[in-house]
């Protein structure tokens, strides 16, 4: 009898370590790859919780293809060559079936061989420079196209400057952004003394001398503007130097790439009201299905006071395109996603619908808004539609000629149209 009892037992203990064993593999993986710590945190540390936040709210409409999505959260700790190593922990250790996440260019370009290597799958939520097109990697963050040049226009157009600071952290997104601009703006016939150019490491704090020379740039009588890639926690001492230097939005204009909600939310705000930043969304955005997104969030982290932001909005369109691409396909099968996705087409914040273009990037309204007391935003400006990013910009000697289709037959990132050839990986 005891022999029985102990054959049972051990049947039953098999038994339920199989149960528990197939409910783990009834779960479809997620990875969240965001710095939750080092100098990059401050933003990208809201973009893990709306990746937790989206996943929550799938799984309680019933998963995915009949099964709950798990999440996988890992830090690379702003940390450029971590990004890699814990891209492939995710894909090889995790086994997750497509990743969130990267923020910075360079721990972008950190991940893109690893993605490559393992074919899986990259959404990338953030601003970036352009000048890539990647089989495995959506863009649902702005191209330059996007962002950089309307900011460029309306600045040139409405405001009327005619001098020009390009200001960024010293890294390849501000560097390549900047290159274009540079470009852009000789096009339009602005004189290279009219343009000064400042880089400064990541985590930088002393502005003194930098916003000084700033002013003085200023002061030649001509209207000047500081276009701003400055990035991460950099950003708080930069605008507090402004305020204290005196500058004001009236007298140097600030329009940034990199500066949204979340940054102000650790700011006084006061010495910045006027200034601008170009998004393609805004917290502000006064749409019932951005008043819904924003009721999700506030009941999800338990804060009524916590902001949203564009790259929380990226996110959310990239996670929900990937989410129908799945469907679409009826698997998470890397290729075959890839083949579905194209096309796809999902609700933005702002009240439209963005689409997945053949290059991997999608459509986007672009916006200027201008900094409130309160921290928000108030849009002064907007495309009067969705503007598709370009992944390779017309104010690039190497660039002017490439496009990206990643639909056979072509399936190349970076096609020249002037020799008929593809170029190769396309990054």
């Amino acid at each position: 009898m005891k022999k029985t009892f102990t054959k049972f037992a051990l049947a039953g203990l098999m038994a339920s370590t199989m149960i528990g064993g197939a409910a783990a593999e009834e779960t479809i993986k997620v990875g969240v790859l965001h710095s939750l710590s080092g100098t990059m945190a401050i933003s990208e540390t809201t973009l893990k919780d709306a990746m937790l936040m989206l996943i929550e709210e799938q799984n309680k409409k019933g998963g995915l293809l009949g099964k709950k999505l798990e999440a996988v959260v890992v830090d690379p700790a702003s940390d450029w060559p971590l990004f890699a190593e814990k891209a492939r922990e995710l894909i090889e250790v995790n086994e997750v079936d497509a990743v969130f996440g990267a923020w910075t260019s360079v721990s972008r370009k950190s991940v893109l061989p690893v993605f490559e290597e393992l074919n899986s799958l990259l959404f990338y939520p953030v601003q970036y420079e352009g000048e890539e097109s990647q089989r495995n990697v959506f863009y649902t963050g702005a191209a330059p196209n996007q962002q950089a040049i309307p900011a460029v226009d309306y600045l040139m157009n409405e405001e009327g400057v005619e001098r020009w600071v390009l200001a960024g952290t010293d890294y390849v997104y501000p560097r390549t952004t900047n290159k274009i601009l540079e470009a852009y703006l000789k096009s339009k016939g602005v004189a290279e003394e009219d343009i000064m150019i400042n880089y400064t490491p990541f985590g930088h704090s002393d502005w003194q001398t930098i916003v000084s020379d700033i002013k003085a740039f200023g002061s030649a009588g001509k209207k000047t503007a500081v276009v701003s890639t400055i990035n991460g926690d950099a950003n708080v001492p930069f605008y507090k130097e402004l305020g204290n230097a005196g500058i004001k939005a009236e007298d140097i204009p600030v329009v940034a790439f990199s500066v949204g909600e979340e940054e102000l939310a650790g700011l006084d705000t006061a010495p910045l009201v006027g200034h601008l930043a170009a998004w393609n969304y805004f917290q502000s955005a006064d749409t019932d299905i951005n008043a819904e997104f924003i009721e999700a969030w506030h009941a999800f982290i338990g804060d009524e006071e916590r902001v949203t932001n564009d790259p929380m909005e990226a996110h959310f369109i990239g996670f929900n395109m990937w989410v129908k691409a799945v469907e679409k396909a009826g698997t998470t099968d890397a290729d075959a996603v890839i083949d579905a996705i194209v096309g796809v087409s999902v609700p933005n914040l702002t009240g439209g619908y963005s689409a997945m273009m053949p290059n991997h990037h999608i459509t986007k309204p672009v916006l200027i808004g201008e900094i409130q007391e309160d921290g928000q935003f108030e849009t002064v400006w907007e495309t009067s539609g969705l503007v598709v990013g370009d992944a390779w910009s017309d104010y690039l000697d190497g660039s002017k000629d490439l496009i990206s289709d990643w639909r056979a037959p072509m399936s190349c990132g970076n096609f020249n149209t002037a020799t008929g050839k593809c170029g190769g990986s396309g990054s």
